[in-house]
């Protein structure tokens, strides 16, 4: 079971770099748990919808606003691994706002265009950029199959507007060429199981798959307790208390 201390010097670092790569968050066992049964989930099949890049690539996404707590998605969600580190970087309670699964299928999994998550989100009634994602690879993430791209420190940019590119959202390109020019591009590569905490400002993108290999990815959206969207009809759910659970509880529905 993998053991994880948020420091203080990784901390200024998130806030430094809008990002933050851990390694081996969860171990072989319980990945392996969580990609058998999402390989399995035919629910999680059919309810992926498919976004095509300029290219033509197609990547799939299954998102959800709910928690099931019998389903490994809903242990990764609540694991106190991420959500007491994920309190500490946005320094509010955070609550569930909603995870996905990302699937890139090898040879024709798309490309995803620069954006930012907080972008989509204000939209949604959330006043304020306090928001993260935490990523999780399910399968080992690497540049020939369209690994995240981030541009280290963009989040200080603050929110850019976002404009349609295709059948996708992304991040006025004109901002974004100049931000390329300013921040160093990092691909993050990552092996299963490993996680990347990262800003809802942080500018990020991710290219096709052209390998032999699949890269499923699960990301987990936290809001902050103070950003509870000010529209109730929001995409995404308003502020409620997060149950956390502890290791035992998460390995226990994980390995299954």
């Amino acid at each position: 079971m993998t053991a994880f201390k948020l420091t203080t010097e990784l901390t200024e670092q998130f806030h430094r770099d809008g990002y933050l790569i851990v390694k081996a968050l969860f171990d072989p066992e319980e990945i392996a748990g969580l990609l058998r049964f999402a390989k399995a989930d035919m629910v999680l099949a059919d309810e992926a919808y498919v976004r095509r890049d300029g290219e033509g690539g197609e990547t799939r996404l299954a998102l959800r606003n709910h928690l099931d707590d019998a389903v490994p998605y809903s242990a990764v969600v609540r694991s106190q691994r991420i959500v007491h580190a994920m309190q500490t970087l946005l320094d509010d309670e955070v609550y569930h706002y909603h995870h996905k699964m990302m699937i890139k299928q090898p040879r024709i999994g798309g490309a995803w265009e620069w954006h930012q998550d907080y972008g989509y989100w204000y939209d949604f009634g959330c006043l304020f950029p306090d928001m993260g994602s935490c990523m999780v690879a399910v399968d080992r993430a690497t540049k020939q199959n369209g690994c995240l791209q981030v541009l280290r420190g963009s989040h200080k940019i603050g929110r850019v507007d976002h404009v349609r590119i295709g059948e996708q959202v992304g991040a006025d390109p004109k901002r974004v060429a100049v931000a390329k020019q300013r921040f160093e591009l990092v691909a993050v590569e990552m092996e299963a199981g490993d996680a990347l905490f990262f800003h809802g400002n942080l500018l990020h993108r991710s290219d096709q798959n052209h390998s032999d290999h699949p890269r499923w990815s699960l990301i987990n959206c936290y809001n902050t307790r103070h950003n509870d969207p000010f529209l109730q009809d929001s995409r995404h759910p308003n502020y409620s208390p997060l149950e956390i659970w502890e290791d035992a509880k998460v390995r226990e529905i994980l390995i299954g």
